[in-house]
């Protein structure tokens, strides 16, 4: 695998935010700057990585709220789903309710991203999956043999659908319809905890798995 990838558990909802890079030309991306832009920051500079752009899965706050502290240090841009553009104005207030602090208005995109585009990394490519349910716009980022699934599948859970654009009808069709179809042997970084893997999932998920939805759609 060319693509070599750092997580960094940030903020206080322990979010995974990703740099992704090319080992070989050094170019890299950030997926999902939840928090903590220091940190990230200086995992850059210590691989010595030039960095193309910020991306997010979906709009909560948890999962941007170190993209303006990036967009200013590195003077790179910002994409997002358009459908989450909702989601995104909503994070201020949703940080003031949940933490209890005020961390200024939501980093404004400089760009969207679509279902179907590819995201070059280095001499690697990342493809957009629009994967609704968590949020409208939530997608993840597929290729080299992995996926970023986003607040979409964890291990042995799925995201939460009770907040507002959430659905569990498309959630579920986005994992059964769009992630369990590819290979088994992915390995899939979600936002949230562990990594896992397609296959793993398809066995194990008690939600979307053979012990769970699966089962009972045979």
């Amino acid at each position: 695998m060319t693509l070599k990838i750092v997580s960094h558990q940030v903020g206080p909802l322990s979010s995974n935010s990703y740099i992704v890079y090319d080992e070989g030309t050094r170019e890299a991306v950030v997926i999902d700057a939840g928090d903590d832009a220091w940190l990230l920051l200086e995992t850059l500079q210590e691989r010595k990585l030039k960095v193309d752009a910020i991306y997010a899965t979906h709009g909560h706050f948890d999962h941007v709220m170190a993209v303006d502290d990036l967009k200013q240090a590195l003077k790179i841009p910002f994409y997002i789903h358009r459908l989450d553009l909702e989601i995104l104005s909503m994070a201020r207030e949703m940080t003031r309710r949940f933490l209890g602090i005020d961390v200024g208005d939501p980093p404004s995109p400089d760009g969207y991203i679509e279902d179907g585009q590819t995201i070059q990394v280095g001499g690697e490519v990342l493809k957009v999956i629009h994967t609704p349910g968590h949020s409208p716009g939530s997608v993840c980022f597929y290729g080299d043999g992995v996926l970023f699934s986003g607040d979409l599948l964890f291990m042995g859970s799925v995201g939460r659908t009770d907040a507002p654009g959430g659905s569990a009808e498309q959630l579920t069709q986005s994992i059964l319809e769009k992630v369990f179809k590819l290979p088994d042997d992915v390995k899939v970084y979600p936002g949230h905890g562990p990594e896992t893997t397609i296959g793993w999932e398809k066995k194990h998920n008690p939600f979307v798995g053979e012990e769970g939805l699966l089962r009972r759609r045979r």
